[in-house]
């Protein structure tokens, strides 16, 4: 792809290119911002917020306890289990300033997945929410981790409602058996920490700054390395492409996405940073009552989603009475966005759903839809600094307009895989393309549009069929909440198609309907041969739903796997 292909596709605001090296390392972004915006809100959970000026104070006594009382070494690796609170920023970006890797880590693995991720990564150090620790008991002698701190909810709160907190507050709902490996409180580093010098490091642009493990759907999880320059130049194109939209200390955005997720990490932990905004930490997005009565309480500006949550609060009487006069920005990321979904999201609150694209390897954001110019079922133009092209088979790049794998390049692709040449290879070639497993179409204007993950291409006698084309097209059916569409073994056609719908309830939905809509819908080919009505269908943490995992029980139900 010529890069001057690009040049003037981009909106009078916003930049065709960054510079990457504008900043040396993540903590030369984090002294900058917390001295600029220091008196402003930075982080609220649980009715607490805090200051970017209190985030580097809190962050610099985590950094001074682990420099001054464990073993950890600059380069070393700390696994970071813990949803969307108040200790996660200053947990990780105390680390940071300690010179350690973080490893973000989903608090609701399972042992077998942290084993492997603490075991793949070399962690020495983990730190986790009490309501999970437990786990840890089993896990950690098996692994390198020598040091564990552990934190309840409300640990940065005033004492009084800390206790209520930590008695009422439930991340899980079964009770939980005390831990019982040696570990320091998180209350008792702080205060260990707490007016200490922090010996500053100052790690190279190309160190490695966060090791951050792939979702693992496709096999073994891979940790792509994302350096501090990865993870800088992602930040700057972000906040390149918002354009004028989104105003310094001025905005209010909602985080229900974990941190953990590199997604919800670039906005909220970096690009907010930058521009010195306040995130509103949802805890556990899962309890909708929960999570709306916090939203009641502010005018937020921004809201970054996915298909999936937005589905759930459209259907949800309590959002939908809230007041979205401020909101101005919907960004949409981590799975497909259905074109029902954001008619409905823009008839709610009024406010179009922006949609992008990236993967853990691209820091995460690739492209994204301009605020003031979005094209609705596109992912998007490329971000600032990045270049785009569609491959076939053979690795021969095709033309506009053509389907094929898409492969992108700028200074926000990973370093690599850790420990991972092999796989490496096979990802990202000697001039830095990196290929994506995503069928996708150029457009002319220089928007992309997505036409499916290429491993879940069904083939029906010898027509491509793509599973979001039928979840789209299923999703404008009333009474489906949700879908999917897989291939499964057909012996005439090769592949048939299943679908997977969980219905509203009280809708009456029938199987019939379902084939019918879809046969007024789509052309002969893609009307699927077999229909299944679930009450949930698998997802990953963040809401992506599963085909994978339905494609698998079928194959074993077929005697196939």
């Amino acid at each position: 792809m010529l890069e001057n292909f690009w040049k003037d596709k981009y909106p009078a605001d916003v930049p065709v290119e960054i510079n990457p090296d504008q900043y040396p390392n993540i903590q030369a972004v984090m002294r900058e911002s917390c001295q600029r915006f220091a008196d402003k809100p930075a982080f609220t959970n649980l009715g607490k917020t805090i200051t970017w000026g209190e985030l580097y104070e809190l962050s610099g006594a985590f950094a001074a306890y682990l420099q001054q009382h464990t073993s950890l070494q600059p380069g070393d690796r700390i696994a970071v289990q813990m949803p969307n609170i108040l200790q996660y920023p200053v947990v990780v970006f105390g680390a940071m300033r300690a010179g350690l890797v973080v490893v973000n880590t989903n608090p609701l693995y399972t042992t077998r997945e942290m084993e492997h991720q603490f075991n793949d990564s070399g962690a020495k150090a983990l730190v986790c929410l009490a309501n999970m620790a437990h786990l840890a008991d089993e896990v950690v002698p098996r692994t390198g981790v020598r040091h564990v701190v552990v934190t309840e909810v409300g640990d940065l709160l005033p004492l009084p409602k800390r206790l209520l907190v930590n008695s009422v507050v439930k991340y899980v709902k079964k009770l939980v058996p005390p831990y019982l490996l040696p570990h320091v409180k998180f209350t008792r580093a702080m205060a260990l920490g707490r007016g200490q010098r922090v010996k500053e490091v100052n790690p190279q642009s190309s160190d490695i700054a966060v090791l951050q493990y792939t979702g693992g759907t496709t096999g073994v999880a891979k940790g792509a390395m994302l350096t501090h320059r990865n993870l800088i130049a992602n930040m700057l194109q972000v906040r390149g492409l918002m354009g004028a939209n989104l105003h310094e200390a001025q905005e209010i955005l909602v985080a229900p996405l974990p941190l953990y997720h590199i997604y919800a990490f670039t906005v909220h932990c970096m690009a907010m940073m930058l521009i010195g905004n306040h995130n509103l930490l949802i805890t556990n997005p899962r309890d909708l009552p929960g999570m709306i009565k916090d939203l009641a309480q502010w005018k937020f500006t921004a809201f970054v989603g996915l298909n999936t949550l937005f589905v759930a609060l459209c259907n949800n009487e309590a959002f939908r009475a809230l007041d979205f006069s401020a909101l101005k920005l919907t960004m949409s990321g981590g799975m497909a966005l259905q074109m029902a979904t954001a008619e409905r999201w823009k008839e709610v609150t009024g406010c179009s759903i922006c949609e992008g694209f990236g993967m853990t390897e691209t820091s995460p954001v690739a492209t994204f839809n301009p605020i003031d110019h979005n094209q609705l079922g596109t992912i998007g133009i490329p971000l600032p600094s990045t270049l785009c092209k569609v491959i076939d088979d053979n690795g021969v790049e095709l033309p506009l307009g053509e389907r094929g794998e898409l492969c992108v390049k700028g200074p926000q692709v990973m370093k690599g895989y850790w420990q991972r040449q092999e796989a490496t290879d096979e990802i990202l070639d000697a001039e830095g393309w990196l290929k994506t497993g995503d069928i996708a179409i150029i457009q002319p204007d220089g928007y992309l549009r997505i036409v499916d993950r290429k491993k879940d291409m069904i083939l029906v006698s010898g027509f491509n069929v793509y599973p979001n084309e039928l979840e789209d097209v299923l999703a404008t059916l009333p009474g489906v909440l949700q879908c999917a569409a897989i291939g499964i073994p057909d012996e005439k056609s090769g592949e048939a198609i299943k679908l997977f719908v969980v219905a509203k309830p009280g809708s009456g939905l029938t199987k019939e309907q379902v084939m019918q809509h879809m046969r007024d819908n789509v052309t002969g080919y893609k009307v699927p041969r077999s229909i299944e009505f679930r009450d949930s269908l698998p997802a990953t943490n963040v809401g992506k739903i599963l085909r994978r995992e339905l494609r698998d029980e079928e194959l074993k139900k077929l005697g196939k796997l």
